[in-house]
């Protein structure tokens, strides 16, 4: 398919005009369906979608993505296994995989639609010359929202990727985004409660993981090692996945690992923290934050701001004017 036409397509597709979509699926016919293959001695007939199917697929990644961005990979499996578009088995999700690579070369999808915190880079700030330094401190100069509070807020998630998800709601708040990657080393969480013990605030810690043996245990384990590190300044809640919310959003699940040693004394289903749509991921750490902030203050920081960034402009248009 053309740009144009996956555009024509998703937009058919989201109207519910299914005349249109199979319009536009069938003037992009180009490739025949794939023979069936034989394997070994007996004849195994395999079905292989055809391009129509295919290409119905890729759009529904499109609307989805297009709808709220950016999700991970995992939340599009997700959403697209609610919606019907495909089964909820391993070889779908590598298929989701696949396909929203490929559009990504394409340049069908946007790649800032795919969250991917997994990869990055160390590298000092530097800068080509004062003026230009100064020219970025304006445009990111920041007051610091909780300075002159009582309280001080963290959002810790187990999921790295899923960092990229609510990472924009942590930043507008000027709040720490802490990933665990699983179990957090002991190193980790005692750096963190050091910078805790530092602050003469009480600091709220705000969980998100996954819901099965080892995700559950992991925010018990968690909140033991900061209560045993800090000075008794830490509120520590799990926010999401949470029972209630498995019920509530009637969150798709997946077998329990029996592998997992600590699947025991774990009752039902797991969930994973993937299966929360990305709108109300965001939602869950805006609503726990937001609870701590005293609005008429986030204004007048705002305001401040603002004066504060214009004074760093027109030091650097001062250097500017200098040089030439």
């Amino acid at each position: 398919m053309s740009l144009p036409d996956w555009l024509a397509a998703a937009e058919a597709f989201e109207r519910g005009d299914f005349a249109a979509l199979a319009t536009v699926a069938a003037r992009t016919q180009s490739v025949e369906p794939a023979p069936v293959r034989t394997y070994g001695s007996r004849s195994i007939k395999r079905h292989r979608r055809t391009k129509s199917e295919m290409d119905a697929i890729r759009v529904a990644i499109y609307v989805a993505l297009d709808t709220d961005h950016p999700q991970t990979i995992r939340q599009l499996f997700y959403r697209l296994t609610v919606e019907g578009v495909i089964a909820k088995t391993e070889a779908e999700y590598k298929t989701v995989v696949r396909l929203t690579g490929e559009m990504r070369r394409a340049g069908v999808l946007p790649f800032k639609w795919i969250a991917d915190s997994t990869r990055w880079m160390r590298k000092p700030r530097t800068f080509d010359s004062l003026e230009a330094a100064l020219q970025i401190t304006a445009q990111t100069y920041r007051r610091s929202l909780w300075a002159e509070s009582s309280h001080y807020v963290e959002i810790w998630i187990e999921k790295e990727a899923l960092a990229g998800v609510v990472v924009d709601v942590t930043h507008e708040f000027d709040v720490p985004l802490m990933v665990t990657r699983g179990y957090p080393s002991i190193s980790f969480v005692q750096s963190a409660a050091e910078a805790m013990n530092k602050r003469d605030q009480l600091t709220f810690v705000y969980y998100l993981g996954d819901h099965d043996p080892s995700g559950v245990d992991i925010s018990r384990k968690l909140q033991e090692d900061l209560d045993d590190f800090t000075d008794g300044i830490v509120e520590f809640e799990r926010i999401a996945v949470t029972p209630t919310q498995i019920e509530w959003w009637q969150l798709p699940s997946r077998p329990t690992k029996k592998t997992d040693t600590r699947a025991k004394n774990f009752r039902g289903e797991s969930v994973e923290l993937d299966a929360i749509p990305a709108p109300e991921l965001r939602e869950l750490v805006r609503d726990a934050i937001e609870d701590h902030v005293d609005r008429h203050q986030l204004e007048v920081l705002r305001t401040a701001e603002a004066e504060e960034r214009c004074v760093l402009e027109q030091m650097a248009a001062s250097l500017n004017g200098g040089s030439s």
